[in-house]
Formats: C-alpha cells, sequence, structure tokens
C-alpha cells in the first residue's frame, strides 16, 4: 500500500511513522524541507504510483484550499485525496467539487489522537463514497486503535460526515474539559480541607463514572506542576467548539454545556484564572497545544 502525506508537523509526522510500522509507504511532504520526503508537490505524485491516495494534514482553511488546489493540478483521474485536518465540514463540499471534474475522488476524515496518537493510534471519523472509504481502509486501519475496528473508526456517511462528526467531537472535548478545570479550581481553593488535590483526581481514575482519558492527562498535567504555576490561564479555540454552536443555533438544538465552555475560553483572555490554567494545560497534554508561559 502507498500514500501520499502532506503535512509533516506534530500529527502528521506521528501519522507518517505509525503508518510505515504498518508496512504502508508513505511518501511525505512538507514545505520544512527537513523532513520531507520529497522537494514538492509534483514529486510527491510522480514518486506514487497509480491510482494514488493522497492525504492532507495541514492547518484548516486557507492552507488546505491551497493544497487541494495545487494537488488538482499534479493528480490523475482515479486518484483519491483524504483530508485530514479539522477542515469545517462545508468546506468539503467545496473541494469535492473542485476534483469531481478532474475524476479525483474525496474523502473527509476527522482525526482524534493528538500527539499521543503514535503510540495509541487515532479515533477516525470518515465521511465519503463507500468504495472510496474502503479503498482506503488499509491506511485506517493502521491509524485507528488496536481492537475492534468500531471502537476507533467510523464510516459516519457521504462526504463532510466525517467533519461535522469530529466538529461535534470537539465540542464534546470542550466542554468535559471545562468541567474538569471548575472542578480543580473549587479542589485547589478549599484548601482548608483539601489537601491533596491531584491525589484527588488521581483516585477519580479507576472505578469513577467520571474517569477518562482527559482525567488522566489531568493527572499527568498535575503531577508535572500542581499548581500550573509555569503557564497563564489563557486558552485558544481552533474553531470547531464555535461551528457546533453555529450548527446548534442552526438546527435548534440546545447546547447550553458547550456553548458555556467555549465563553469560558473567551474570559480566561480577560483574566488569568486557576480553571483556565487546567484548561490548557490539558490541551498541552493531548494536542501539544502551545501555552503561554507565566511570568
Amino acid at each position: 500500500m502507498n500514500l501520499g502525506l502532506i503535512g509533516l508537523g506534530k500529527m502528521g509526522n506521528n501519522m507518517r511513522e505509525r503508518l510505515r510500522a504498518a508496512d504502508i509507504d508513505v511518501v511525505g511532504y512538507d514545505s520544512n524541507p527537513a523532513v520531507s520526503d520529497v522537494a514538492d508537490l509534483a514529486a510527491l505524485a510522480k514518486a506514487l504510483p497509480a491510482p494514488r491516495i493522497v492525504w492532507v494534514m495541514v492547518p484548516a482553511g486557507k492552507i488546505t484550499d491551497s493544497v487541494i488546489r495545487d494537488l488538482s493540478e499534479v493528480l490523475d483521474e482515479g486518484d483519491l485525496i483524504i483530508d485530514g485536518g479539522n477542515s469545517r465540514f462545508t468546506e468539503d463540499f467545496a473541494h469535492s467539487e473542485l476534483l469531481a471534474p478532474k475524476g479525483i475522488t474525496f474523502v473527509d476524515a476527522g482525526v482524534s489522537g493528538g500527539i499521543w496518537g503514535l503510540k495509541n493510534g487515532y479515533g477516525l471519523m470518515v465521511g465519503g463514497r463507500d468504495e472510496d472509504v474502503a479503498r482506503a481502509m488499509p491506511i485506517f486501519d493502521a491509524l485507528r486503535p488496536e481492537g475492534p475496528r468500531e471502537e476507533g473508526f467510523v464510516h459516519a456517511g457521504e462526504v463532510g460526515a466525517g467533519h461535522y462528526a469530529k466538529m461535534v467531537h470537539n465540542g464534546i472535548e470542550y466542554a468535559l474539559m471545562q468541567a474538569y478545570a471548575e472542578g480543580y479550581e473549587l479542589l485547589d481553593t478549599k484548601k482548608d480541607i483539601i489537601k491533596d488535590v491531584t491525589g484527588t483526581f488521581k483516585a477519580w481514575q479507576r472505578g469513577t463514572v467520571v474517569r477518562s482519558w482527559l482525567l488522566e492527562l489531568l493527572v499527568l498535567a498535575l503531577e508535572q506542576d500542581p499548581e500550573f504555576e509555569d503557564i497563564e490561564g489563557y486558552v485558544d479555540d481552533s474553531g470547531e467548539g464555535r461551528w457546533t454552536i453555529e450548527e446548534a443555533l442552526a438546527n435548534a438544538v440546545p447546547v447550553p454545556t458547550i456553548s458555556a465552555s467555549i465563553f469560558a475560553r473567551f474570559v480566561s483572555r480577560q483574566e488569568d484564572s486557576p480553571s483556565m490554567k487546567a484548561v490548557a494545560a490539558l490541551r498541552n497534554q493531548f494536542g501539544g497545544h502551545a501555552v503561554k508561559k507565566a511570568d
């Protein structure tokens, strides 16, 4: 199996390594020549046997648009492009329509797993035609976690469905992180009786209804910096949470918890708070997202 992979950043480089470990021949391209296998997109296309599969793993928006447009000029009829970035689902429709006249098919893949995906595998939410998803299945199987396929992969529907599912996933993620963070602040504030905040969270990791991987990451962050003294409580948002709320409004679906978590991130940009430090630490733990270091 051969694959072209464009974008060798924090996730893309780990994905290349995991794919190669599964005996998939990956040709990678990145604007950074130090990590790239080829000099440009034309060379990438030439290095792959036809019909080709090319996975795009670059920042959503203008960069993804540009890469897909450029790929449409060097790929041929019968080739397949997979967008694995955090694109908005509406962009998938435009990309599919751009490629269709050239006979190039398109699949959108929501990818979760962050910087831990190399070791643990990536949760995958995919949208596209049945035949295109089946064709790329060995790639998805190599990337997903070990175990039953349905516990780490879903063909959610037609083009756009993968990124729509990932958008909702990230909206939920915002709310879960906010809940843990507020719990942290409450525990940390009650210093007269709570003497071990880290230990309290650690005790929740087994047997409780709030156990989760996010909880494990919060414990890891607390063990590294119990009072989050080394970071500021500034938390960015990458777009999916806002899109989730916009979709909720468009479809008259109440999402008060997700909405509140987004607005809490805006609060983080106005003042330094313990709970926002916890959210910042969580984002850094699972996704390697940058944090602002405290002065």
